[in-house]
């Protein structure tokens, strides 16, 4: 290594002498709650540790039940005296439910730009960035927009779009249809496994359901256990194939929580637009109206 050049096997390397007026050193972090207690609530990330807990004395409190009193602590990681934190750790302090990175149990790890931090039923998301206002706000539109168990669209961003391409559907004479789809016995899940496992059981069928639709169509979280899927350009058939599709999925994987196998299906109801649909609301309900009929024919089948 020649005079002068950086230390590249040091992460936290920061050049000799205070950084040029030109070029500020922001190292601000903050964590958004994307779900749970205080939804688009800003904790700013300073120089000092902080403890997450049930605790009253805690630096951050949640208070529901699957948060420990002393849950986990976030640490600053600084490279030299005097300079801001280059880093931020997150420690399980042996919670009885685990602190999850991304969906992962940690024991101790660095936080990295946009990790996602749950804690107990809390569902936090970590922003480091030198443009920490506009990445801020950026969060709380996607917020705004989108469910944060899931990550998929919420129920007014999925009432948006299906206004949108029910007019373009009018205008072009195209199809589009609609599914409404519930998890079927969900309350089993949570009375048997608990609400953190419930959780997690919605988000991996989010996820099942997104990875195994085109780019173009739209999954949403409606609320509780209850999705919608919006197909533009997909006539009766070709809605009722995809639908179908998605029950086998859902049907062949297993929801697996701490050691617990859990089989999962959905009930869902099929719609296409009528000439006559003027409003969103109008196909909405004639696929509630047929997710029912799945229901009460015994769960786990598509009608439309």
């Amino acid at each position: 290594m020649s005079d002068g050049d950086p230390d590249k096997t040091n992460p936290y390397h920061v050049p000799a002498g205070p950084p040029r007026p030109s070029q500020p050193r922001s190292r601000e972090a903050c964590l958004v709650v994307m779900h749970g207690e205080g939804i688009g609530r800003r904790i700013t990330l300073g120089q000092q540790r902080v403890s997450v807990g049930r605790a009253r004395n805690a630096d951050l409190v949640f208070e529901e039940e699957s948060v420990s009193r002393n849950h986990c602590q976030i640490t600053p990681l600084f490279a030299h005296d005097g300079m801001p934190p280059e880093a931020w750790s997150i420690e399980d302090l042996q919670s009885t439910n685990g602190t999850l990175v991304n969906d992962e149990a940690i024991a101790r790890v660095n936080l990295q730009h946009g990790d996602q931090v749950q804690i107990g039923r809390n569902i936090c998301k970590f922003l480091a960035s030198g443009h920490i206002e506009s990445a801020y706000h950026e969060e709380i539109y996607r917020l705004m927009m989108s469910d944060g168990l899931t990550g998929l669209a919420n129920r007014r961003a999925f009432e948006d779009a299906l206004n949108r391409e029910l007019s373009r559907a009018a205008r072009y004479a195209r199809p589009l249809s609609l599914l409404m789809i519930d998890v079927d016995h969900f309350k089993r899940v949570n009375d048997s496994l608990g609400h953190l496992a419930g959780d997690a059981a919605l988000r991996q069928v989010g996820a099942t359901l997104k990875s195994n639709l085109r780019r173009d169509d739209l999954a949403a979280r409606l609320g509780g256990e209850e999705f919608g899927v919006l197909l533009p350009e997909i006539d009766r058939q070709g809605a009722m194939v995809t639908a179908e599709k998605l029950r086998r999925v859902i049907e062949a994987r297993p929801f697996v929580f701490e050691q617990h196998r859990v089989p999962l299906t959905i009930s869902l109801g099929v719609a296409t637009r009528a000439v006559t649909d003027t409003e969103g609301v109008e196909i909405v309900k004639r696929a509630d109206e047929l997710l029912y009929v799945a229901k009460r024919e015994g769960r786990n089948c598509v009608r439309g």
